[in-house]
């Protein structure tokens, strides 16, 4: 039995349709053609990345301070200080300017439950 590595990745959301809102007008994802049942599947790649009703037994509203602590979640943008300005002034929270870090410029964002997402330009 060989493990190969992450190959889906999905973040429970509070409001399906305003989280996925977020992530195409904010950050320029495509959604997929088609997505399960309580899902938005993105055109991410080299992994899909989607946002998701929560699964029975999660209560996002019970995870202190905010959901996912703990978790790194890292995309790639071709331009992390652009973004950065556009997402502050749509008053979207973000944790620290642009600094060059191991993959180049990074920043780190909240979206709109809370996650901190971490984004990465290719040095």
């Amino acid at each position: 039995m060989t493990v190969t590595g992450p190959d889906f990745i999905a973040l429970q959301v509070r409001d399906l349709e305003r989280s996925a809102r977020f992530y195409e007008t904010k950050l320029g994802l495509r959604r997929t053609p088609s997505s399960p049942k309580g899902a938005v599947v993105f055109a991410t790649a080299p992994i899909p990345f989607a946002v998701r009703e929560p699964l029975p037994g999660v209560d996002l509203d019970q995870a202190a301070p905010r959901p996912g602590l703990g978790v790194a979640l890292w995309l790639r943008c071709d331009d992390v200080r652009e973004l950065h300005g556009s997402l502050t002034a749509a008053g979207t929270p973000t944790l620290n300017e642009p600094t060059l870090g191991p993959f180049g410029p990074t920043f780190t964002f909240l979206d709109p439950d809370g996650y901190a997402v971490t984004v990465h330009e290719d040095s």
